[in-house]
């Protein structure tokens, strides 16, 4: 493990930080859509197996 230090941050540390901020995040709306799409299909195929 790299030993910690606590000096000013380089413009290349400023820019890594950066890019970590903005492609670190979960894909919330994918999930939430797929969560969606399933519940979806699942309802439309039991109103269909109904008739």
């Amino acid at each position: 493990m790299r030993e910690m230090s606590f000096t000013t941050l380089t413009e290349q540390d400023r820019k890594r930080n950066e890019y970590l901020d903005k492609t670190n995040h979960a894909p919330y709306f994918t999930i939430v859509m797929t969560g969606m799409g399933i519940v979806s299909l699942f309802t439309m195929f039991v109103l269909l197996g109904a008739f």
